[in-house]
């Protein structure tokens, strides 16, 4: 291997792959096909080779740049239609519009020797690259957010959607990047200026299903999907077939091979039959990538199957138990998934900081057993958040916590946050608490607007706050413009009052993290938690080098008894009399601090 890593040599088995600078090898699969004609530029199809598993393949002289969509005929079919590439690496203007060649080589990165950062130095920040202005505005935001310290962007999904803004998981062309947000070469310009900062970046990738309009695999392909297993968005994508495991673990390599992407997080992964594919997408991946490189893989799994997180598979979950159990201890609210969560709370807040997961095979409010043992399992394989795209978006009106959680309550819950050993990640505006909404928006036609807009409505139908017909229009219109515009995060605001003094707090508490923390991660270990009364807890966790972590915490309203739980340096209180009332044998209500005792500690580890 030269000093370059090798990053940018994977070719994926479909789409347009330039042969050379003059010529492009075409292939499809369409098992359902009679057959299949390649148009380049408008000209009349020209023919592709049928061969093995239902494969159609075609070499035509035309290069980068070039415009191009597929013309598949059916068994009583003489006309055929017209769709774009599936593997499509961009479209000139929407889903309908032609697929463009790509010359994946053009870009000429400045940072080719950048490996990643280690796991436990990670602290993500999940952010919508529509609503910060394309990947030309998300580059403006990089001095910042490294400056702050985030280690880490996560990008909401960036698949091609149908019409120009979308909350990202309606996409339909998986290889294709959203036109709206730029050409392929500007997301590269991005990694790479990102890489230049320090940061790595993440992308969210969706292999559950695909967007409601725009997806035509089903016309060609109709081994694609099974016709006997239902998802919350339609038949389920069969991978029992190997063209379509090949189809995205292509998808996943594609973006680490030659975006040079630092991670991906895999969406709903529980809406996938066959656990034996997420098995065998993470062992192509760490086999395929440059083992010089820190590459991690991340889940969002309602299954919390422990096992995933075994071995060398995948890096960490998404812990939305440790989400649940804190929304419902800051709000109150117990509708919806949250029900789960309310009986004995703050029991399952402290096994979820003792032990990772709270459910480990017990029974949801669906009556299903959840979850698989965790408690041996590292610190660092549960990302924690208090908001992200999913559990604002998904909101009827789109809250965030500033407006829905008493302040001081929000502020200690943040502590516990950011300087738990657990790996933190913020939801852009997160840090200086925002109060702007984040909204479910799409921009769909016609009728399939109407039925979304609709939809949207009687999803929340069951909701005490909606019961009233009145109230449910008041729930925005996905397909308006406003809904859209209203959901950006106003960045303008956060140095002024009472912004910059939460953003002030955010920055000290990363700082702390870095500085006083991340040496210590590697080989954490929780030594378990206990609830102090109702919403107080105490954790505690051992560090590699032999020294302690105490985190007390209480949501609650009223003060609590803490006898002996303040051991060593106090690090941070969310309030200026949290640790010395601590030292006196309360936990003040609306109250965090945590402590590092270094007493019998040896050398830091690097």
């Amino acid at each position: 291997m030269t000093d370059e890593l090798s990053q940018a040599a994977f070719t994926p088995t479909y789409g347009a792959h330039l042969v050379d600078t003059q010529r492009t090898r075409f292939v499809l699969w369409a098992p359902s096909a009679r057959m299949v004609y390649v148009e380049v530029e408008g000209q009349p199809g020209q023919p592709m080779q049928a061969t093995a598993e239902g494969h159609h393949e075609a070499e035509i002289g035309c290069g980068h740049g070039a415009r191009y969509r597929y013309r598949v005929f059916a068994a009583d079919d003489d006309e055929g239609t017209l769709v774009p590439d599936p593997a499509s690496r961009a479209q000139e203007g929407d889903i309908d519009g032609p697929s463009l060649v790509i010359d994946p080589r053009r870009y000429q990165w400045r940072h080719p020797k950048w490996r990643g950062r280690p796991w436990h130095e990670t602290v993500l920040y999940e952010l919508h690259v529509g609503a910060l202005g394309g990947f030309d505005g998300v580059g403006e935001k990089l001095a910042y957010l490294a400056e702050l310290g985030v280690t880490a962007i996560e990008l909401m999904p960036v698949a091609e959607f149908p019409g120009g803004r979308n909350w990202g998981y309606d996409g339909v062309l998986p290889y294709a990047v959203e036109a709206a947000y730029g050409s392929p070469e500007a997301m590269k310009a991005l990694i790479d200026e990102a890489h230049g900062h320090g940061l790595m970046v993440f992308l969210d990738v969706v292999y559950n299903h695909f967007g409601p309009d725009g997806n035509y695999l089903a016309t060609y392909a109709e081994a694609f999907f099974r016709d006997d297993l239902q998802t919350p968005w339609g038949p389920s994508i069969d991978f029992r077939e190997p063209p379509v495991r090949r189809y995205f673990i292509d998808n996943a390599l594609m973006w680490l091979q030659e975006y040079r992407l630092d991670g991906l997080r895999f969406d709903a992964v529980h809406a996938i039959s066959e656990r034996d594919f997420l098995v065998e997408m993470a062992r192509e991946i760490r086999r395929r990538v440059d083992p010089r490189r820190h590459v991690h893989l991340v889940l969002e799994n309602e299954g919390n199957t422990a096992s995933l997180l075994d071995a060398d598979h995948y890096t960490a979950q998404w812990s939305d138990d440790w989400h649940n159990v804190m929304h419902v201890l800051l709000t109150g609210e117990y509708e919806g998934y949250y029900a789960d969560f309310v009986e004995d709370a703050t029991a399952k807040l402290a096994r979820c900081l003792s032990e990772g997961f709270i459910y480990q095979g017990e029974r949801s409010r669906h009556g299903h057993p959840r979850g698989e043992p965790s408690a041996h399992l590292p610190t660092s394989a549960f990302v924690i958040f208090l908001q992200n795209h999913d559990q604002t978006g998904n909101r009827a009106l789109g809250e965030r916590l500033s407006v829905l959680a008493d302040p001081d309550a929000l502020a200690a819950a943040n502590v516990l946050l950011l300087l738990s050993p657990m790996v933190p990640l913020l939801f852009m505006g997160e840090e200086w608490g925002s109060t702007r909404p984040f909204l479910f928006f799409t921009e769909h036609r016609d009728e399939l607007a109407e039925a979304v807009r609709e939809g949207r409505r009687a999803e929340f139908a069951d909701f005490s706050a909606f019961q009233d017909e009145a109230m449910r229009r008041r729930i925005p219109d996905p397909n308006a413009l406003e809904t859209f515009e209203d959901s950006i995060p106003d960045y303008q605001v956060r140095d002024t009052p009472p912004h910059d003094a939460w953003l002030d707090r955010t920055r000290t508490l990363l700082d702390l993290r870095h500085r006083e923390l991340v040496p210590r991660l590697p080989g954490a270990r929780a030594e378990g938690a206990e609830a102090l009364g109702d919403k107080a807890v105490v954790a505690r966790w051992r560090l590699n080098d032999g020294s302690r972590l105490t985190m007390a915490i209480n949501l609650g309203e009223r003060d609590v008894p803490a006898n002996e739980i303040a051991c060593g340096r106090c690090l941070f209180e969310s309030r200026a009399d949290v640790a010395s009332a601590a030292a006196e044998g309360r936990l003040l209500h609306h109250g965090a601090a945590a402590w590092l005792d270094t007493q019998d500690m040896g050398e830091v580890s690097a």
